[in-house]
C-alpha cells in the first residue's frame, strides 16, 4: 500500500476524539471490493492517529454489504456498508423492516470503469456498440435480431484486433455491474439500433432493457463475482481476455495491464472528473445513524474519511486512484450535521 503524509490538520481530528470505551470496541465495515482499499487506507490512518481501535474493514460486495447493514440495529450488526453502486429501494425497505430507519448516504468520490487487457497484447479502442455486439445474447445484424454470431473482435469492428472475444465481466452481484449495464451494454444496445428493434418487436421499455442486458452464455463472456484480483488472475491465465476493472485498480497494475479507450477517450482521474470519460460512477458508504454515539469513534471515522486530508484532491485516496468529489464540502457538512438520506429520487 502506498505511503502518505498525515498533516497537522489530520492530527487535530484526534485531539477531541476521546470517548470512554463502551459497547463494541471496533467499528465494523463491510461491502464493496472497489471501496475496500480506500476504506482500508482510512481505517489504518484512523487507528494510528485517533484514540480508537482500527476499524475492521471487510469486502464481500456492495449488495451483500448493504444487506448486512440492514440486518438490524445493535452491537452484533455492522455500522457501515461500502458501496460502488447506489443503495436500492429494496435495501431501504429491508432496513426499515429490521428497524434501521435512518441511513446516512456518504458520497466520497468517483471511480472510472476501465477495460483492460494484457500489457503485451494488442491495443483496443472500444465503444459501447463494440461491447454490446461482442457480448449480447441477441444483436441486430442486417436489420434483424439474431443470436450473437461474432467470434472475434474484428468481426464486430474491422478496426479491432483479429482476436477471439473473451470478456471477464463483473458478475450480477458486483457493484460495478450496474454502471456496466447502464453505460456500456444498454448504451450499446441503443447505439446499434437493437433497442429500437426490441421495442418494434412489441417489448415495453423495461422488457427491452432486460433483453439488451442478457449476455451470451457460450463462454465468450464470463461473469466474475469476486473482486478485481480474481479478474486479474483469470486474465493472467488467458492473455486473450479483456477484464473490467476500476480505474484505481488498473492504475496500480499498469505493469500487467493496458487500458482501452472508450468512445475515443482514455480513462484518467482528469477525464473521469470532467465527465469526458463515459463510464464512471460515484462511490459511497452508508452509515447506520443509530450507531453514532453508541459505537466508539464512528462519527470521528466518518468525518475523517471525508476530510480534505483523506478524500481531497491531494490526499492519500487520490494518490491511490480516487477521483475527488467536487462537492466534497457539501458531504462534509452533511456528515457534521448527521443528516440521514431522504427518499430515492
Amino acid at each position: 500500500m502506498k505511503s502518505f503524509h498525515v498533516s497537522a490538520s489530520v492530527l487535530a481530528f484526534a485531539a477531541a476524539a476521546a470517548m470512554p470505551a463502551f459497547a463494541r470496541e471496533q467499528i465494523q465495515v463491510t461491502g464493496s471490493s472497489t471501496v475496500l482499499p480506500y476504506a482500508t487506507i482510512v481505517a489504518e490512518a484512523f487507528g494510528e492517529n485517533f484514540d480508537f481501535p482500527t476499524p475492521v474493514v471487510e469486502g464481500g460486495g456492495s449488495g451483500a454489504g448493504r444487506k448486512k447493514m440492514c440486518e438490524g440495529v445493535g452491537e452484533n450488526t455492522v455500522d457501515i456498508a461500502n458501496s460502488s453502486s447506489r443503495i436500492s429501494q429494496s435495501d431501504i425497505d429491508l432496513c426499515a423492516s429490521n428497524g434501521v430507519t435512518e441511513i446516512m448516504e456518504v458520497r466520497f468520490g468517483y471511480d472510472g470503469i476501465v477495460f483492460a487487457s494484457d500489457v503485451n497484447g494488442p491495443a483496443f479502442a472500444l465503444t459501447p456498440s463494440d461491447m454490446f455486439n461482442a457480448l449480447a445474447e441477441t444483436v441486430l445484424k442486417d436489420g434483424a435480431l439474431v443470436a450473437n454470431p461474432y467470434a472475434q473482435w474484428a468481426e464486430v469492428n474491422a478496426d479491432l484486433p483479429a482476436q477471439d472475444i473473451l470478456v471477464l465481466s463483473p458478475g450480477t452481484k458486483h457493484g460495478t455491474r450496474e454502471v456496466y449495464d447502464t453505460k456500456v451494454i444498454i448504451q450499446g444496445c441503443e447505439d446499434t439500433g437493437a433497442m429500437a428493434a426490441h421495442l418494434a418487436a412489441g417489448l415495453d421499455e423495461d422488457a427491452a432493457e432486460e433483453a439488451c442486458m442478457k449476455l451470451r452464455t457460450d463462454g465468450r463472456n464470463v461473469d466474475i463475482d469476486g473482486d478485481y484480483t480474481e479478474t486479474l488472475a483469470r486474465l493472467d491465465a488467458d492473455k486473450n481476455a479483456i477484464g473490467v476493472f476500476g480505474l484505481s485498480f488498473y492504475q496500480n497494475n499498469t505493469d500487467k495491464l493496458q487500458v482501452a479507450t472508450m468512445g475515443g477517450v482514455a480513462p484518467s482521474a482528469e477525464t473521469v472528473a470532467s465527465g469526458e470519460y463515459p463510464v464512471s460512477r460515484p462511490l459511497y458508504f452508508y452509515v447506520k445513524k443509530a450507531h453514532i454515539g453508541v459505537i466508539p469513534g464512528l462519527k470521528e471515522y466518518i468525518e475523517f474519511f471525508v476530510s480534505n486530508d483523506m478524500a481531497g484532491p491531494d490526499g492519500p485516496l487520490a494518490a491511490y486512484g480516487l477521483v475527488s468529489d467536487p462537492a466534497l464540502a457539501e458531504t462534509q457538512a452533511m456528515v457534521a450535521a448527521e443528516t440521514p438520506m431522504g427518499p430515492l429520487e
